[in-house]
């Protein structure tokens, strides 16, 4: 019973983890494959023993030894790719600058009600600190506005930093983008134009820094990295949402 009840339990608390972000809006393929797979695995630890007899029926149709297999092919190689691409991830959480010679590029994320949503901020509070720290260090600060936004989210972050006493003028804006990709090769025209440091230290979420990466070295730019802090609740959904966006980006890109 126990063998039964135990991983049920386990599942039905992922289930729950990956629901958490509904309560704040956030919908995405993440918490979608995550609240799918944790309740279809709590079910089948749940009904172990019928779905072992339903398992041996299909096995026992010559249709059934060639879907099965097929079936476990898939699930394998998903669960070795997630494990991979988790360790690259891990990887580049936090790289940081050696010296002072680089420009900050902030990744932009929701704008709430003209204000920075709590990921935003977290970004920018990692920000802050860096450009409080290395005076000689310029920031650009990258996103556009969205339909559901009143400012830009590059125009929301400046004045955040400034309000926070980092000096107007080591922030540029780059207004125009809509993706990570725009994000990373608007920032790189926009520092060739104001002869920065060509190196970059992007700063946006650990879990999304792999895929920054991967992109700018597409776009010829090297990069450091810094993360800033992901609300624990938060973590499970974009992280199992960047499993499917490098692997999209690997085969589509």
């Amino acid at each position: 019973m126990a063998g039964r009840i135990i991983p049920s339990a386990v599942f039905c608390g992922l289930f729950i983890v990956f629901a958490i972000p509904l309560l704040k809006g956030i919908i995405n393929l993440g918490n979608g494959v995550g609240m799918g797979v944790s309740a279809a695995l709590a079910v089948i630890f749940l009904f172990r023993d019928r779905f072992t007899a339903f398992l041996e029926k299909v096995w026992a149709r010559p249709v059934g030894k060639i879907f099965l297999p097929m079936i476990g092919l898939v699930i394998t190689v998903s669960v070795v790719l997630a494990a991979v691409i988790s360790i690259f991830m891990i990887r580049q959480i936090n790289d940081p600058p050696k010296d002072e010679n680089t420009t900050v590029v902030v990744l932009g994320c929701k704008v709430k009600n003209g204000r920075p949503s709590l990921m935003l901020q977290r970004r920018l509070e990692t920000a802050y600190s860096y450009l409080s720290e290395h005076k000689n260090v310029y920031a650009v600060v990258s996103g556009g506005k969205g339909d559901d936004e009143s400012v830009s989210e590059a125009q929301c972050m400046k004045e955040w930093l400034v309000a926070q006493g980092v000096e107007p003028e080591r922030i540029l804006m780059e207004e125009k983008s809509v993706n990570t990709e725009e994000n990373l090769r608007f920032s790189k025209k926009i520092i060739i134009e104001n002869c920065l440091p060509e190196t970059i230290t992007i700063i946006t979420d650990g879990y999304h820094q792999l895929r920054a990466e991967m992109i700018a070295e597409k776009l010829g730019i090297s990069a450091y990295n810094i993360s800033g802090k992901t609300s624990w609740y938060l973590i499970p959904t974009y992280w199992v949402r960047e499993w499917l966006g490098v692997i999209h980006y690997k085969v589509c890109g």
